[in-house]
């Protein structure tokens, strides 16, 4: 009998009022570890939409006849996709159980009821009542909807109902007040998992309660010691954390605007932060106001721009910012390249002096068809830049030209003079971070912007056939032990996460919702080839998806937080890469292959807001840096130094980025191309309709 009560709630410890969220509904939770303040109880909410920015909550508490309810409140639900508010509780050694709640449709034009056997938000089991009298069982999964059972149940927003679902094994049986109207079986009930509510319209839920044995109680316990005891196990074959160093960053501080680089010329580290304030709408527009370059002990280099006390108010961009730190002239030290008040500047990074500018592009184009712009129009008349990458398009020994771009569609090629040597206006959305490779081998780069490859002189050879969204991060390599020319890795958005050839075809690809981050490691010593790790926001966010390398599924999960960095990190120098999620005690750290907690950060009281990996204490394996708009840790490895035999290559420094795509390379094999140039001029890209969808 089902009689031991796993959790009932009857949400009377909730203050009456809203249920914790992002109030701006911001991107900064891409890459930024942003937490909702308030009391959320047992519940998380992992799903958010930057169209409900100025729309309030998601879920609210309120009261009725001295009994609490959390009540849905949105009634947008398809855009930027299909998505569900869901509030998810318990925990993934759950199964077996019976679980119920109490309804009333305060709309009858969507639907609302129960998620069980909940991997996460987007894979999931739910019973539901929906629009035109019906009951339905569903299998979430991604963006597809699967029925498993459906049946006619009449239905008034002026009545409670309670449904529950029983599951034994792969057995589920669904009812209302009592009366079973579906019965399915499918082996998603059988894995079990988290359990909670669910609507896409206004409705209002109360007394939740899920029941399991008192057999099953202690077979959940069991589950729950076994993987605590795997994590341990697995924490224990790596060196944990130790402090290394801890750096005041006084009035300076800033978000994920951070590079790391040479700039003394004398092998040693620094870091330059870049405070930055908004213009016209949101982030649009961000431009940097401050830039410091501290050493590692946290001392002034130099300084330009006055910093703000309030970065962690005004600093909230989530864009990226036009900076790189990089020897672009040779000269042995490291420059700091930046857009700065409308200019292009070269400064000497170890004073900070100009050593070269330019004034920014005029923006002299049409603002017909220009993608992004607010409002239908360029705010500004001269470019106001929003990232900068290094590359190579002259064929030269080493890559000395710049490219910059407007935010959504145009791209300006400049050489290390800050000459323009062409310029490119996109009929698609150009993404936030375009892509210098050399593809054919012939030592200058292609340059993948968006969904299109522009030659070295700026024309465009092939373009993927999509056209909606925008393309976040890409990575490029021979991942696969059968790939003899390299793929792309591309993470864009509503369109999912794909694999495309050097010639505009896809062939692979998996809608996950918003696709968002993207990185390539040996993540699976024991698999051929290296493995690809990817997440996603908007919508039903903080989900992880590991494929093999050659884009089938390996896993996926959710760890229940958002700003997963999801960054390949050699910690053990041993060959093998770990995956950097976020900089939490708790749940963040370090996870292996196989999605298990390799690596926590202690608690220690560092900050978690933002997070990266990078060797600087030199002996090939990667320390760990966490940061706010005040502090920064860094931590190496409680056995350091050691010296390492294995020294992988690495996503480039001075391409830094909050949208780069990461990789971490045996060697430069996986970087050596050599695309057949006479399909890549001219080619007309395949439909996507025969690519492989996961």
């Amino acid at each position: 009998m089902k009689n031991h009560v796993l959790c009932h709630e009857d949400f009377q410890d909730f203050p009456i009022g809203e249920f914790p969220y992002d109030p701006d509904h911001s991107a900064m939770g891409e890459y930024q570890y942003v937490t909702a303040e308030g009391y959320s109880g047992r519940w998380l909410d992992q799903v958010c939409n930057y169209t409900w920015n100025g729309a309030g909550p998601t879920w609210l508490i309120t009261e009725q006849n001295g009994r609490h309810a959390m009540e849905c409140m949105r009634v947008e639900k398809n855009k930027p996709h299909r998505m569900f508010p869901t509030l998810e509780t318990g925990a993934p050694s759950w199964r077996n159980y019976a679980v119920s709640v109490t309804l009333r449709r305060l709309s009858l034009r969507g639907t609302a009821g129960l998620v069980f056997c909940l991997n996460h938000s987007a894979d999931t089991l739910v019973f539901a009542l929906e629009e035109h009298g019906a009951a339905t069982l569903t299998y979430r999964h991604k963006e597809e909807l699967h029925p498993l059972g459906r049946a006619a149940f009449p239905q008034n927003p002026d009545d409670d109902y309670r449904l529950s679902v029983d599951v034994q094994g792969d057995a589920v049986r669904c009812c209302v007040d009592g009366v079973p109207l579906i019965e399915a079986r499918t082996s998603v009930a059988a894995r079990g998992g988290k359990v909670g509510i669910t609507a896409d319209c206004p409705a209002r839920f109360s007394e939740f309660e899920a029941l399991v044995s008192p057999e099953e109680a202690q077979a959940i316990a069991l589950r729950e010691a076994r993987r605590a005891a795997l994590e341990a196990g697995e924490a224990a074959q790596h060196p944990a954390m130790k402090l290394w160093k801890k750096i005041d960053l006084k009035n300076h501080g800033t978000s994920r605007q951070v590079r790391f680089g040479h700039l003394l010329g004398d092998g040693s580290w620094q870091v330059v932060l870049a405070q930055m304030q908004r213009r016209v709408s949101r982030d649009a527009y961000g431009f940097i106001s401050c830039l410091t370059a501290i050493d590692l002990d946290g001392n002034v280099l130099w300084q330009l721009g006055e910093p703000s006390g309030h970065a962690d108010r005004l600093g909230k961009v989530s864009a990226d910012m036009p900076l790189q730190v990089y020897d672009i002239d040779g000269d042995g030290a490291d420059e700091v390249i930046c857009g700065w008040d409308f200019e292009i500047r070269i400064l000497d990074g170890r004073t900070g002096r100009v050593k070269r500018s330019v004034k920014t592009p005029v923006a002299d184009q049409d603002d017909e068809g220009l993608i992004g712009a607010p409002y239908g129009a360029y705010a500004f008349a001269r470019l106001n830049p929003d990232g900068i990458r290094i590359c190579n398009l002259r064929g030269l020994p080493r890559p000395r030209d710049i490219l910059i771009k407007d935010r959504y569609c145009r791209v300006w090629a400049l050489d290390d003079e800050l000459n323009t040597l062409w310029r490119s206006k996109s009929l698609t959305n150009t993404g936030h971070c375009p892509l210098p490779v050399d593809v054919d081998g012939d030592g200058k780069d292609e340059v993948l912007v968006g969904y299109r490859l522009l030659d070295s002189d700026g024309t465009e050879l092939w373009h993927y056939p999509i056209e909606k969204d925008h393309t976040d991060e890409i990575v490029a390599g021979r991942w696969s032990p059968r790939d003899r020319e390299g793929r792309f890795a591309c993470v864009s958005g509503t369109q999912g996460f794909f694999i495309g050839d050097f010639y505009g075809n896809i062939i692979r690809r998996d809608m996950i919702g918003h696709a968002q981050r993207v990185s390539i490691a040996n993540y699976c010593p024991e698999r051929e080839g290296l493995e690809i790790a990817v997440t996603n926001f908007w919508g039903h966010q903080g989900c992880i998806f590991l494929y093999d390398c050659d884009g089938e599924p390996i896993w996926e999960l959710q760890n229940g937080m958002n700003g997963n960095i999801i960054a390949p990190v050699n910690w053990d120098g041993d060959g093998s890469e770990l995956i950097l999620t976020n900089a939490d005690p708790h749940a963040g750290g370090l996870l292996n292959g196989k999605g298990v907690r390799a690596v926590s950060f202690p608690d220690d009281g560092h900050p978690v807001l933002c997070c990266e990996a990078c060797d600087l204490c030199g002996d090939g394996r990667d320390e760990l840096i966490t940061w706010d708009y005040h502090s920064m840790y860094i931590y190496t490895q409680a056995d350091s130094p050691r010296e390492q035999t294995y020294h992988p290559v690495k996503t480039p420094l001075f391409n830094a980025s909050n949208y780069r795509g990461e990789y971490s390379f045996p060697d430069q094999r996986c970087l050596t191309f050599r695309a057949d140039r006479s399909r890549l001029k001219g080619h007309e890209a395949e439909p996507s309709r025969g690519a492989k969808e996961s």
